[in-house]
């Protein structure tokens, strides 16, 4: 799973850290501090998304600082992108059905 960034955003606790980065930098310890579990679990989440490129992890000094890289991001968008034609039709379909049950 650690390069599957599918796999890596099913997990609801993953995406919100890749939301909470996705505007600053933050210290792995600040990013534990949003979250309701244990800070090696939140280290857990932030080793498998940086493994699989959502994430960019930066030490400095003591410290490591976290950000959310977009651009693996891409991956997502284009397959999601196959399927917009796809419910784009089906909803068309649904609109227009419906405008000729509201006319009858």
């Amino acid at each position: 799973m650690a390069h599957d960034v599918f796999q890596a955003i099913a997990d609801p606790t993953r995406r919100e850290i890749i939301d909470l980065l996705a505007t600053q930098s933050l210290t792995v310890n600040e990013v534990a501090e949003n979250f309701d579990i244990s800070r090696p679990a939140v280290s857990k989440h932030i080793k498998i998304l940086n493994k699989c490129g959502l994430l960019v992890v930066r030490p400095k000094g003591r410290k490591r600082f976290c950000r959310t890289d977009p651009r693996k991001l891409q991956e997502v968008f284009e397959w999601a992108q196959r399927y917009r034609k796809f419910w784009n039709q089906k909803l068309d379909a649904l609109e227009a059905a419906l405008d000729e049950d509201e006319k009858q």
